[in-house]
């Protein structure tokens, strides 16, 4: 579709790619990226001239690893979201407002990573840029060899933090090239790009920007000479950004957190409990020197120490990115004031935690999981009404089904995990889409995904339907382990002594019970096999002594896990219904934040909505009251922040409480969304005051009892 070519530099022109996809388990990726083109940021320039600035003028736009693009020194937009090389995505963006009659510039600082991490399609030696642009409708120019390129060698290796997800950026100002951005710039000593002709991107998608804004901070204390102590008043996703006036030389240290350090409210715990460490050692020029970080952190907390007054404290801000967010579209009001915080701490974690992608985190992993996505996907399209964003995800793992037909676990991205649980739920997340949007097209194009996924996991199949064995991808469970409930299996061996276990089976029949709803909607025949796995699941697990399920057939414990997902799937026998809501609240919420959201449907699917409500509000140690009460501003990995060796304090996929209270407590329907009618059948506690505002298709959904 482009019909410029795809730039790269010198020393990138002359690699070959590496194919970084494969199983698991199967063979590891030897070759590697040249040490010295890791962390590599380059800047891409095009001079031209306008004779006519009222007419419309966008781009096309994308690059490898990714870019940030300026117009005459201004900023513009970021991206692309992550993705394969065989199918990528593009931008269109309008860049009318930044063409000015005369000399124009594009500038593009693009950067490539190289490691095989989360975040990325990287680590396989294609870096670069493509471009079109257009005027009035018409082809203007493209990248090509006539474009020019230099190193910003400013951006110095600090290491790496997280999973070797993000790079600290040492930030040396003598090594920079001012105003490079601008038109007024003398690019001579730049070097032409080199058209790459054997280019093998396909391009595959067009999908939006992130939005980036200023947020300035909720207080700035200062500690003493050159150290200033930052609060943003909440979690946010980006950079902290600012202007010294330094000697040359001169060191500033930078360090970001989310939380403050033990006994000291004024200092940053820049070594984070997510395995992250946010701390940069700066160098400045002498002159003006703006602090702009390319990479993204999470944080509420930042210092800046230099051994003098060289920091205008009025120009200290955070530049926060996320996928648009329109909090003006939804809104929640309650006579418990607890609901509307646990709501908000929620509502901060999708803001955030969603950039191109539903990340898990957006500090340690940056990367998209398919499990989360289950809550983090549906709560953020109930909040934003943004469908697009859940189909382009469903889309992502569908592309992954390349490398297994069972599905990948991350996506996109070039480390390879593999869950089996993430597979098998695959289809309740397109089951969920089509509720909220009614799109038989994209259900249809995604079915031949979904048998396949079913496919996969026939190898496991005994003969009465259930898995045995089923070892090639991961059993979770749950997570963290500790929050499992003790269930009696062992993962680690899960072929041992016998390969069958119950919650790989839920997911199991989950997944050809959906697949066969959602073939029944489209009028396509299909091979009814649901019940036969149904009750053959209840045969194995079910223990009608104790009117509980246990975790395998040879077990005598009866988990949370094992006996919340037949009733969520609606499989439970009638007999046992009583007694696992009984477990399920003698328990409470033992399982991981993540599970919670199977523990609450399954409580709205035995009518005990006073009891959910009671669970989402309640006040022990497993609680999104004991994430407030430890200071969460975004909902945490794990209940509590020492529940978890690393835990993340804003992970998305603890959001469970915004579904329950939109689709249980308030009783809003899915498929009333797109209808634009409301059709309720709400379940409020006695005494509890409720008004909801949601996006829907066309126009606002409100909810108030």
């Amino acid at each position: 579709m482009f019909r410029g070519k795809w730039i790269t530099t010198k020393e990138f022109s002359k690699l070959s790619p590496i194919d970084v996809y494969h199983k698991e388990r199967d063979r590891r990726v030897t070759e590697k990226t040249p040490q010295a083109l890791m962390n590599n940021h380059c800047r891409f320039r095009k001079t031209f001239e306008v004779k006519n600035a009222d007419s419309e003028y966008t781009i096309n736009i994308s690059a490898d690893d990714y870019y940030k693009l300026y117009v005459n020194g201004s900023f513009v937009c970021q991206g692309p979201a992550s993705s394969r090389h065989d199918k990528y995505y593009y931008n269109t963006v309008n860049i009318t407002p930044y063409i000015i009659p005369g000399k124009n510039v594009i500038a593009v600082h693009v950067y490539y990573q190289g490691y095989i991490n989360r975040v990325w399609n990287s680590g396989d030696n294609r870096q670069g840029l493509i471009a079109d642009v257009i005027n009035g409708g018409e082809f203007l120019f493209g990248t090509d060899d006539s474009w020019v390129y230099d190193y910003a060698r400013e951006y110095t290796d600090g290491g790496t933090t997280g999973y070797e997800t993000q790079f600290l950026e040492n930030i040396d100002f003598n090594l920079a090239v001012p105003d490079w951005n601008r038109s007024d710039f003398d690019d001579s000593g730049y070097t032409p790009a080199v058209a790459k002709t054997d280019d093998d991107h396909a391009f595959f998608e067009n999908v939006p920007t992130v939005d980036v804004y200023t947020v300035s901070p909720k207080a700035v204390k200062k500690l003493g000479t050159g150290h200033w102590f930052v609060d943003m008043g909440k979690e946010y996703t980006g950079q902290i950004h600012f202007i010294a006036n330094g000697t040359k030389g001169q060191k500033v240290i930078i360090r970001c957190g989310e939380e403050t350090a033990e006994g000291n409210e004024y200092r940053v715990r820049y070594e984070m409990r997510c395995n992250c460490i946010y701390e940069e050692v700066c160098t400045l020029s002498g002159g003006e020197d703006e602090f702009l970080f390319f990479d993204y952190k999470t944080f509420r907390y930042a210092e800046i120490i230099a051994d003098t007054d060289c920091i205008d404290v009025n120009s200290i801000n955070m530049h926060v990115r996320h996928h648009r967010f329109d909090r003006s579209g939804f809104a929640i009001s309650s006579s418990n004031k607890l609901i509307e915080d646990i709501w908000e701490i929620c509502a901060q974690a999708l803001a955030i935690g969603v950039q191109e992608g539903y990340l898990d985190c957006p500090s340690r992993e940056k990367g998209q999981y398919l499990g989360d996505f289950a809550v983090s996907g549906l709560a953020h399209m109930y909040l934003t009404g943004d469908w697009q964003m859940y189909r382009k995800t469903l889309m992502d793992f569908a592309i992954s089904c390349s490398v297994c037909e069972g599905m990948m676990a991350v996506a996109p991205g070039s480390f390879m995990q593999e869950i089996a649980d993430f597979s098998l739920i695959y289809p309740l997340e397109v089951l969920n889409y089509f509720k909220y949007t009614n799109d038989k097209a994209t259900v249809r194009e995604l079915m031949p995904v979904m048998d396949g996924i079913l496919h996969y996991f026939e190898q496991f199949r005994r003969g009465d339907g259930l898995l045995e064995g089923a070892v090639d991808k991961w059993n979770l469970v749950d997570w963290p382990e500790n929050l499992r409930d003790n269930y009696d299996f062992d993962l680690d061996k899960p072929q041992k002594p016998e390969g069958c276990h119950n919650v790989i089976n839920a997911y199991y029949y989950c997944a050809v019970k959906t697949v066969e709803e959602l073939k029944d909607e489209l009028g396509m025949d299909f091979e009814h096999r649901s019940q036969d796995i149904a009750e053959a699941f209840v045969k194995e697990f079910y223990k009608p002594e104790l009117r509980l399920f246990t975790d395998t057939a040879y077990s005598a414990h009866a988990s949370l896990h094992s006996n919340v997902l037949p009733v969520y799937l609606g499989i439970a026998p009638d007999e046992a219904k009583d007694n696992i809501k009984n477990l399920i609240m003698r328990k409470g919420l033992c399982c991981g934040v993540w599970f919670s959201y199977f523990v609450l449907k399954a409580l709205a699917r035995l009518g005990a909505y006073e009891e959910e409500y009671e669970l989402i509000t309640n006040r022990s140690e497993h609680s999104w009251y004991n994430m407030l009460s430890e200071g969460a501003t975004t909902c945490f990995e794990a209940w509590g922040k020492e529940q978890k060796w690393n835990t993340s304090l804003c992970h998305p996929w603890a959001s469970s409480p915004i579904i329950a209270v939109i689709e249980d407590i308030a009783g809003i329907c899915p498929q009333s969304f797109y209808n634009s009618m409301l059709e309720t059948d709400s379940h409020i506690p006695e005494g509890l005051r409720l008004s909801i505002k949601l996006p829907c298709r066309n126009g606002s959904l409100k909810f108030f009892n």
